[in-house]
């Protein structure tokens, strides 16, 4: 059974955060560097893409207790995978090498549960984050039309990034935490690239934006209907939000997504608001009663969490959400 065949059948459950599970484990800077880091000329600790190299047991653990608790898609460890994210740490040569090694480390996870139960197969998202510099904004207030990189270079990277998960097995690439549309204009580039210079077939592609305020838009500036209008070219296999927002303050775009995707749609928020000591408070069973009502009401067919979420989160949305039926897809999804 694929992910559209599934898909097709009942709502599908992602993972929850993957940098609050790791903080659980309270790693040290030797930790990030492992032996071959050991002499590595800058500080590492932090880096936690780099632990799918250095400490891939941990990653692959915490990949196993989303599955456990119910998720059907578990997420590589790849946010910072790409040469322009990895500037941080002087890590860029490692890119390729980062996607390989992450994909393998949820391969390993998602195969021994599917083995385990093979009418639950289970899913590996490769995970494309937004990156830490904008294409549509200048970092420098006096110089508005200044970009720190170029769209070529963000194709480039994504390129990388792209060839690293497929060489190392994923089954549906996700550009997620859209942020800025432009950016996600070139993952999406990339990635149609990337399957033609192969003569491949393309995997499926999740698509999830972040509304980051009370408007309504991404920082970019979009509406929730803008976003999904500039990036629906992709023909993607579902279109949502993750990030920025609890259930409770995404609910509304969510809502609205429903009525004006032609694809699936997925929702994964924050565990709620940050507080003061920039932490999450929602109990795993607050998030799960706004997500089912969200399934009841026929808006979602992919769900999970996002910041400050745990596998306890994801067991409670699991279990909310297993007898209910998927939003089903609107007439006009056989144009496309």
């Amino acid at each position: 059974m694929n992910i559209r065949e599934a898909l097709a059948n009942r709502i599908l459950v992602i993972d929850g955060a993957m940098g609050t599970m790791i903080q659980r484990h309270k790693l040290t800077e030797a930790d990030y560097r492992g032996e071959r880091f050991k002499n590595w000329h800058t500080d590492v600790k932090g880096n936690n893409d780099l632990l799918c190299i250095t400490k891939p047991d941990i990653i692959i653990g915490i990949h196993k207790l989303y599955l456990e608790a119910g998720a059907d898609i578990i997420e590589t460890n790849t946010f910072s995978s790409t040469v322009i994210a990895m500037a941080d740490y002087e890590m860029q040569s490692l890119a390729y090498e980062l996607n390989v090694a992450a994909a393998k480390c949820a391969r390993t996870a998602a195969d021994e549960y599917t083995a385990k139960d093979p009418s639950k197969p289970r899913f590996v998202a490769g995970a494309i984050g937004p990156l830490n510099k904008t294409l549509s904004l200048s970092p420098d207030v006096n110089n508005p039309g200044f970009r720190a990189v170029s769209f070529d270079e963000v194709v480039d990277a994504y390129y990388e990034q792209v060839k690293g998960l497929v060489d190392g097995g994923v089954d549906v690439l996700l550009v997620e935490t859209i942020f800025d549309t432009l950016n996600a204009k070139a993952a999406i580039f990339a990635i149609k690239k990337y399957f033609r210079d192969l003569g491949k077939s393309e995997l499926p592609v999740m698509i999830s934006g972040t509304i980051t305020d009370a408007s309504g838009r991404t920082l970019s500036g979009q509406t929730l209907e803008a976003f999904y209008t500039s990036v629906m070219h992709a023909k993607p296999l579902s279109i949502g939000l993750n990030c920025a927002l609890g259930a409770a303050e995404m609910r509304s775009h969510i809502e609205e997504l429903s009525q004006i995707s032609a694809c699936y749609t997925s929702a994964y928020p924050n565990a709620g608001l940050p507080n003061a000591m920039g932490e999450y408070d929602e109990q795993p069973h607050e998030t799960a009663h706004f997500i089912e009502e969200w399934a009841k009401e026929g808006f979602v067919n992919i769900v999970g969490g996002c910041c400050g979420t745990t596998p306890d989160h994801i067991k409670h949305i699991a279990q909310h959400v297993q007898h209910l039926q998927p939003r089903a897809l609107p007439v006009l999804e056989t144009a496309l």
